[in-house]
Order: C-alpha cells, then sequence, then structure tokens
C-alpha cells in the first residue's frame, strides 16, 4: 500500500540531465540544478554542461593569422599524403613497372591518361634516398603550413603543384624526342609547391626562411641524381606555390574565402589550358 506525498514538503531538486539524482548546485547561468557530472567548474561559481557548450558553440573560433580555424593535435592532411606516398611505393616494390607504369608521368602519356598528371606524385624513384628526402621535407614543411593555411587550401596548395610540375614538364618537352616519352616520378612538384608557399608564408609573418632554402637547395640536387626526376617538375610546382601562397597570405582580411577560392580555381583553369593547349599545338 502506498503512502500519499505531502504536498507542502518541500521538493528535493534533481538535475535535468539525470532526474535520479538530487543536485543541490545550480548553475550560475541557468540556475537549473547540476549533479557533479554536469557540473563544469567555472571562473566564478559553476556551470551546467548544456550552458558550457552554448557559451562555446556561440563563443568567436580562434583563428590562425591567415584566417584558418585554429587546429590542436596531428597535421591530419599532411599524415595522409604521406601515407599514400609510402603505400605506393610499397607496391611500387612490390609489384615493379606494373604498378609505376599504370600511374607514372610523361607528356605523350599524360595525354591519352590524364589522370597520370597527379598520380606521379605519388610514385618514386627506386630505392629509398627520393622517397626519403621528399617525405622528410614534406613534414618539415606540412604541418606549418597545414595548420596556418587550414586544411582546404593547404590540400588545393598539394595538389595544384603536384599538377603544376607535370604541366612544366609537358611545357617545356620537345615533342618526339625522348623527354616527351620518359617517365618522371615524385612528389617534389608537391613539395616545391610547399617550399614556394612557406617562403611567402614567412616572409608575410616577418620570419627568416634559412632552413627552408637549405631543404630547397637538397633537394635541387637531388632531383640532378636520378633519371626519373626533373627540375622541370620542381619549377612548375615552386611558381603554383609561390602564386597560391602570394594569394592565401596577401588576401585581404574580409575577402580571405573568395579570394582563395578564386586564386585556386585560377590557377587550376590556367595549368588545364596550359597542357591542352601544348598538346593542340603537338596535335
Amino acid at each position: 500500500m502506498s503512502t500519499p506525498s505531502d504536498p507542502t514538503a518541500p521538493q528535493v531538486p534533481v538535475c535535468p540531465r539525470h532526474p535520479d539524482r538530487a543536485s543541490y548546485i545550480r548553475c550560475q547561468r541557468c540556475e537549473r540544478p547540476a549533479c557533479p557530472e554536469c557540473q563544469q567548474q567555472a571562473a566564478v561559481g559553476v556551470h551546467c554542461v548544456d550552458c558550457v557548450r552554448e557559451a562555446n558553440r556561440n563563443a568567436p573560433q580562434a583563428r590562425t593569422a591567415f584566417g584558418a580555424p585554429l587546429r590542436e593535435g596531428r597535421p591530419v592532411v599532411t599524415l595522409t599524403f604521406i601515407g599514400l606516398c609510402l603505400v605506393s611505393f610499397v607496391l611500387q616494390q612490390a609489384m615493379g613497372w606494373q604498378w609505376t607504369g599504370e600511374l607514372a608521368f610523361s607528356p605523350a602519356a599524360g595525354e591519352i591518361e590524364p589522370y597520370r598528371f597527379l598520380t606521379t606524385a605519388f610514385l618514386h624513384a627506386p630505392g629509398f634516398l627520393h622517397i626519403a628526402v621528399n617525405m622528410y621535407a614534406l613534414w618539415v614543411v606540412g604541418p606549418s603550413l597545414e595548420f596556418a593555411l587550414g586544411r582546404w587550401r593547404f590540400v588545393s596548395l598539394y595538389l595544384l603543384s603536384a599538377l603544376g610540375g607535370s604541366v612544366m614538364v609537358t611545357l617545356l618537352a620537345v615533342p618526339g624526342s625522348p623527354a616527351w616519352f620518359t617517365a618522371v616520378v615524385g612528389a617534389s612538384g608537391a613539395v616545391f609547391g610547399l617550399f614556394g608557399a612557406i617562403l611567402v608564408v614567412l616572409r608575410r609573418l616577418g620570419r627568416g626562411a634559412g632552413q627552408i632554402l637549405v631543404i630547397i637547395a637538397i633537394n635541387t640536387v637531388i632531383g640532378f641524381m636520378f633519371p626519373r626526376i626533373s627540375w622541370e617538375a620542381h619549377l612548375g610546382g615552386l611558381l603554383v606555390g609561390l602564386a597560391l601562397g602570394l594569394a592565401f597570405a596577401y588576401a585581404p582580411r574580409r575577402r580571405r574565402l573568395e579570394v582563395g577560392v578564386a586564386a585556386v580555381v585560377a590557377v587550376g583553369v590556367v595549368l588545364v589550358l596550359a597542357a591542352a593547349g601544348r598538346y593542340l599545338l603537338v596535335a
């Protein structure tokens, strides 16, 4: 037999999120009871988790000097590019030319299979020196640019620099010559694009770039040590990186998104038209 509760007895406050828990401490914002699990210590008093979440949602997001959201943790995009290169390198060792030959770029092959303009950036020459130097350079430069520029601008910079390297090879190779049919491989074009961009970024921030210049010099020397690594790809990537770096670093504060998107689209269109025009002249 149940006993009816006394309506005049004082009601025990309970946590709205956990009605089975008595909560005598109230949120300083909404004044609702908050159990220990739902309490967040504030500068003055205690806030409930709902009020803290709402305050964080409405607070201005911290941004870098170039307008990118300020992130903590691992450089996800940089690690992804490194991982793709390493996986591809393992497949090169396991499958030999069967893998490399399907993805490597030459001006002649690129005319028939345009995807090679980009896929060749995930291949490397035999041995470990080429990929080791490129991945080291990517690890040194990539995280700083990824955090400073933001992920979408960093991805655009990397891929368009890789594309720029292949396009420059196409523009400078003589049709019908051995260079027209020789495969070139490597992430060097993309890496040199990062070099170009970080030089601009460091300049914009008023910092020195001595270490980056040393890395550029080392990669340039490496480029002359292997037959399928071309200085033309380095040059193309570097020019793209400088162009996008200027657009990203010097865009007006209130027009960063618009300028960034416009720069990416413009550089992409120029590269595609340059390659297409070259092939039309050859035809």
